[in-house]
């Protein structure tokens, strides 16, 4: 109820926007991969650090051919950089004028770096002196590096790079830890472009994309892979969050 909210606001809570995007993920993971991934995270970073969780913004920016697949496959629900930036951009002006002071932007799919700096530094150009003591924290990407011999459980001497990694060996096995009623593990394959430029190409060629949405390598993907990558990533978000915003009992 709203009148909850004003209480927890009046305490000095902070909230989490997560941010995901309806992409296409293979035929083995749902199109709602990354905004299921970033909600779960948002979740479990806020009940480490006493943060309320805003429900998710699902849909992300365009998908990229050499990192989702580009827009060739149907049910990819893509929205442009300038409708994306408008939405986060009210969103954060109505957590503000609700009194939050301390607000998490997290991001899981790639496509949307940029667009959501973007739109938190036009809002905290705009911000008004009662509430000059706002803090944006912005996470275009929930799994950062990840420590060496973490590299090396998850993927030994196969890792592609990250971009290419959709829908391979992390997110499927992130997505059997998290979410394995949702993963048709039976569909998985392995799978590669006829090459990965690094740069792109309009119209999207077919040599670029993959026929099945999955980038590299699905089969190598297992639980216990997931949960030592989100264990890490949640450490690592958990101690920047402490860091800036400093602990709060529960």
């Amino acid at each position: 109820p709203w009148m909850e909210g004003r209480e927890a606001i009046a305490t000095g809570i902070g909230i989490i926007l997560p941010i995901g995007a309806i992409e296409q993920h293979g035929p083995h993971l749902p199109i709602s991969t990354d905004a299921l991934c970033a909600e779960q995270m948002a979740l479990d970073l806020a009940d480490r650090t006493n943060m309320l969780v805003a429900p998710p913004f699902k849909y992300g920016y365009r998908s990229r051919p050499c990192s989702g697949g580009g827009q060739t496959f149907p049910a990819t629900t893509s929205l442009r950089g300038a409708t994306l930036m408008a939405n986060v951009e009210d969103i954060l002006k109505e957590f503000i004028r609700s009194g939050f002071k301390k607000i998490i932007l997290l991001s899981w799919h790639v496509e949307n770096q940029n667009f959501i700096y973007e739109a938190a530094f036009l809002v905290t150009e705009q911000l008004k002196e009662k509430d000059s003591d706002v803090k944006i924290m912005i996470y275009e990407s929930a799994i950062f590096d990840l420590k060496p011999e973490t590299m090396e459980f998850v993927f030994g001497d196969q890792f592609p790079g990250w971009a290419i990694e959709h829908a391979s060996i992390c997110e499927t096995s992130i997505m059997l830890y998290k979410f394995p009623h949702l993963v048709h593990f039976e569909h998985a394959i392995d799978d590669q472009a006829e090459y990965y430029p690094v740069y792109d190409l309009l119209p999207i060629p077919q040599q670029i994309v993959t026929s099945s949405g999955i980038l590299w390598k699905a089969t190598l993907a297992t639980v216990e892979k997931g949960e030592l990558v989100w264990n890490e990533a949640l450490d690592f978000l958990t101690e920047g969050v402490l860091k800036e915003f400093g602990a709060v009992e529960k």
